[in-house]
């Protein structure tokens, strides 16, 4: 499937939207209205085109890549080699991948381009585009064709997930800064509006980190295309996600967006097939500062705003009970009837008013000893 099959429906639809709104106003006379619920639900609505949408167990995909700006002093996240990182998620020894078991969600990493070997077990897709980009500072991260190659592996990716729910989170050293080029750059943004910042992040290191991402703006300076600023700054791993993005929102599937990294690729894959956001719901790992910047770009917030400081991923496990609550409001929560509200009898109800229906049958029954009804 190429990035132009990829046809994307925008989810805009007026009467079904009223039809919800209408459902939701029914439901708000049972208990009162659910604030941030029922936007939620009549996105999942018009995401599904029905006025009662039904979501599969979801899939956490974890795309993993390293970055070429790592060799100028890109710090490790947590002081973890990206292969480090991917094994602890493989092991289920991140909380990400905790809390996901927990909600029974199920978990990828995705080997887009490690720079060290990985052996193959349980959770891992071996896609990897090569080992780890270039350094964007002295030349493209990666070639154009690499790119599309990326996006190609994604969409494929995106096309066999059986679920309907695709939660989406980047992983890997540099992969914030690489992020944070890619999202300067297409919007036009000073760099320094998307890095970590503040009381956090030492001036000094902040100021290295400067250093490095406007020496990588130099050298790039003329380039505007959306796919050659991917090829440029960006990592295998934002090219993976912007395929899986598409293919997903193709499949009228939610996109739940994680992180730094996934704003990225979802920036990326609207520039080239815009109604793609309408099928992304944001969730948060992190209080970054930059975050805050990425999501005011697709005038959106955070489901969930728990002033956490994680790994990408972990924020999308963590929402996944509120989606699911939005849905039920649609599906499961009945219009109340006309009238009064009579009680249903119980067990108790029924015995105490003489026998079970089931031990009448049997003492009405052949086989019973007694006479039987005529």
């Amino acid at each position: 499937m190429s990035i132009h099959q990829s046809l994307i429906s925008p989810t805009l639809n007026p009467e079904l939207e009223r039809a919800l709104r209408a459902r939701l106003e029914q439901r708000s006379a049972i208990a009162g209205r659910l604030g941030e619920l029922e936007p939620l639900a009549v996105r999942l609505g018009l995401i599904q085109n029905t006025l009662t949408p039904e979501l599969d167990v979801p899939t956490l995909m974890l795309f993993a890549g390293d970055h070429g700006l790592a060799v100028d002093g890109v710090k490790l996240p947590n002081g973890r080699t990206t292969r480090e990182q991917a094994l602890l998620a493989l092991q289920h020894r991140l909380p990400s991948t905790v809390f996901a078991n927990n909600q029974g969600m199920h978990v990828t990493v995705v080997d887009c381009g490690i720079a060290e070997p990985l052996s193959p077990q349980p959770g891992l897709l071996a896609r990897k585009i090569a080992h780890g980009t270039r350094n964007s500072r002295v030349g493209p991260a990666m070639t154009v064709e690499q790119a599309h190659a990326g996006v190609r592996v994604g969409m494929e990716i995106s096309d066999h997930l059986s679920s309907n729910v695709l939660a989406c989170a980047g992983l890997g050293q540099g992969a914030t800064e690489a992020a944070a080029l890619v999202l300067s750059r297409l919007m036009d943004m000073p760099v320094r509006d998307f890095l970590i910042s503040g009381p956090d992040m030492p001036q000094e290191d902040l100021t290295h980190l400067l250093v490095v991402l406007h020496g990588a703006q130099a050298r790039h300076r003329e380039v505007e295309e959306p796919m050659a600023v991917l090829a440029a700054f960006g990592g295998f791993e934002l090219a993976v996600m912007v395929g899986a993005m598409l293919v997903a929102a193709s499949k009228r599937q939610l996109i739940l967006v994680d992180g730094m990294s996934a704003c990225a690729a979802l920036k990326v894959a609207s520039l080239i097939a815009p109604p793609v956001t309408d099928y992304a719901v944001f969730c948060r790992s992190t209080t970054h500062r930059g975050l805050d910047e990425a999501l005011a770009l697709f005038h959106a917030a955070a489901l969930l705003e728990l002033g956490m400081d994680c790994s990408d991923g972990t924020g999308a496990p963590l929402a996944w009970p509120m989606v699911r609550c939005a849905a039920a409001l649609l599906t499961e929560v009945q219009d109340i009837p006309d009238g009064p509200i009579h009680s249903r009898p119980t067990d108790l109800q029924t015995q105490a008013a003489g026998t079970t229906p089931s031990a009448s049958a049997a003492l009405n029954s052949p086989s019973s000893g007694l006479p039987s009804k005529r």
